[in-house]
């Protein structure tokens, strides 16, 4: 009697997660990705005041302006500034414009004035307003303002703000104040018809302390957001897996296994791997709904995004800490792979497309959920071995993940002489696989077993890889496509040690709470 009962594994309880290690978690990582915004936004900052050393400007390319007019003028410029006269400081933003005739021995004018000023400068005379500038490619829009005068040399008026004139690059600098302005190019003659080389730049003593406090708030941030996610994934951790308390494993579930690599043995390459994933396929799925899933699990991917963060920086610190111990903290492994398995149950509803049912908002294991993944905890870790394992060791793995699961990728084709780009994109393998199933089951309200079978696979190769980088084992992953709903290695095996067919009968599709 005694030997019966204790062979016999009793299903994992639903754990519930603790509220007040959550709103910790997920505060922290909040504010860690403030953080992280305000910090690339600061050095991008900084890179630029970097530009502007010895009195440079930021500049754009030069692109070619051409107008069958007298003038080539800008759109109204409107600035607004709340200083009380309208005035910024000297040097506190100052916009160069470069402007070149073609050809460069013909005399340009450009100059910059208020708007007023230069619509009463060419009432009746015939001009070009430049419209709209794109950049990739280089195109310019121009709209025709019709007009019989002609117009006075544009050097002989005494509006402008700034101007210049004369052969070659005609260069302009001025200090942003409030007003509406107008940039206006013409031949310094004032003959009609030209084309311009134009450069626009600027430069503000801003960049320097702007960039310096945004790291400031950045780093502060941090130093609140880190501590916060850490000491509430811990918590949280610990919460979800009480038995780990004192970093023992003592769920049943999922024996650590002591891998045998003894050379010759021909089960070698089918021994267990540590990290178990099963999903289960709801025999009857909806036609249409996998349509509309990327949108239901938005709630679930933003929750995520904060867990993601927060489990990065766990894994640095478990890291550090198994560098000087050997052992992985008990709470924070619990508390990736609480991570790991969300992600999972949400993959298995939006992406593989397995079930129908609404993944549940937790990190703890749910019994009656069609998906399940869970790693054992491990007694001991090779120290130095997490130095490289999560980024040399894996690197052949991760080139295996990233061309099963690799996002769209792009392809720019520029053609010859045209200006014209292209952009192909092509789907990942594991979408395609996906994209293939949502289509079966819109017509034949069906998922073809062989389909699901690889899309687990590929799925399971991924967490297995997942769990090695995330420092969880020090196990190598197989290079092993294991397909179906659950590991090959957790169906009962013959006497050779080859895995038989799964006798296992998948979970219920749903149970009702507390039943």
């Amino acid at each position: 009697m005694s030997s019966t009962s204790s062979s016999t594994t009793p299903p994992p309880a639903r754990t519930s997660m603790r509220a007040g290690p959550l709103v910790m978690v997920l505060l922290g990582a909040l504010l860690v990705s403030i953080a992280g915004g305000l910090a690339f936004g600061g050095l991008l900052i900084g890179a630029l005041a970097g530009f502007q050393r010895d009195g440079q400007f930021l500049t754009t390319s030069t692109e070619r302006f051409a107008y069958d007019s007298y003038a080539l003028i800008t759109q109204p410029q409107d600035v607004r500034l709340d200083t009380g006269d309208g005035v910024l400081p000297a040097g506190i933003a100052t916009v160069q414009l470069k402007a070149t005739n073609v050809p460069s021995t013909k005399a340009v004018f450009v100059g910059v004035a208020r708007q007023s000023d230069v619509d009463a400068y060419l009432e009746s005379v015939r001009h070009t307003e430049l419209t709209d500038v794109r950049t990739d490619p280089f195109r310019a829009a121009y709209r025709d303002i019709p007009g019989s005068s002609v117009p006075a040399p544009p050097t002989d008026q005494t509006f402008w703000t700034a101007s210049a004139s004369g052969t070659g690059t005609q260069v302009i600098s001025v200090d942003v104040r409030s007003g509406s302005w107008a940039v206006v190019v013409m031949n310094a003659d004032g003959s009609p018809t030209g084309a311009v080389d134009l450069q626009a730049g600027l430069r503000s003593s801003l960049f320097v302390p702007v960039g310096l406090t945004l790291l400031l708030v950045a780093g502060l941030l941090m130093l609140v957001g880190i501590p916060l996610m850490l000491i509430g994934a811990n918590a949280l951790g610990k919460g979800l897996d009480p038995s780990l308390a004192d970093g023992v494993d003592r769920r049943g579930g999922l024996p650590e296994e002591p891998h045998r690599a003894a050379s010759g043995d021909p089960t070698r390459d089918f021994l267990p791997y540590p990290a178990r994933l099963t999903g289960y396929l709801q025999p009857r799925l909806s036609r249409w709904l996998w349509l509309v899933k990327w949108l239901l699990v938005i709630p679930h991917l933003v929750v995520l995004w904060l867990l993601w963060t927060a489990c990065f920086f766990s894994t640095i610190a478990a890291g550090v800490v198994i560098l000087f111990t050997g052992r992985y903290p008990a709470g924070l492994f619990a508390f990736t792979v609480g991570v790991l398995r969300w992600t999972w149950r949400v993959q298995f509803y939006a992406a593989a497309l397995g079930t129908d049912l609404y993944p549940p908002f937790t990190l703890a294991r749910v019994p009656d959920y069609p998906t399940d993944f869970d790693v054992p905890y491990p007694s001991r870790l090779y120290r130095g071995l997490v130095l490289v394992k999560w980024w040399l060791l894996a690197l052949p793995q991760l080139l295996v993940v990233a061309a099963l699961t690799g996002a769209w990728s792009t392809t720019v084709v520029v053609l010859p002489g045209s200006g014209d780009v292209i952009r192909t994109t092509a789907p990942s393998l594991l979408g395609l696989l996906s994209l293939v199933a949502g289509f079966a089951l819109l017509f034949t309200a069906r998922y073809p077993a062989p389909l699901f079978a690889l899309v687990m696979g590929i799925h399971r190769w991924t967490y297995r890889v997942a769990t090695y980088v995330f420092l969880l084992r020090d196990e190598y992953p197989p290079f092993r496509l294991d397909q179906g709903a659950e590991d090959a290695d957790s169906r009962p095996r013959d006497a050779a040690g080859w895995g038989a067919t799964r006798v296992k009968a998948p979970p219920a599709p749903s149970r009702p709470p507390g039943s």
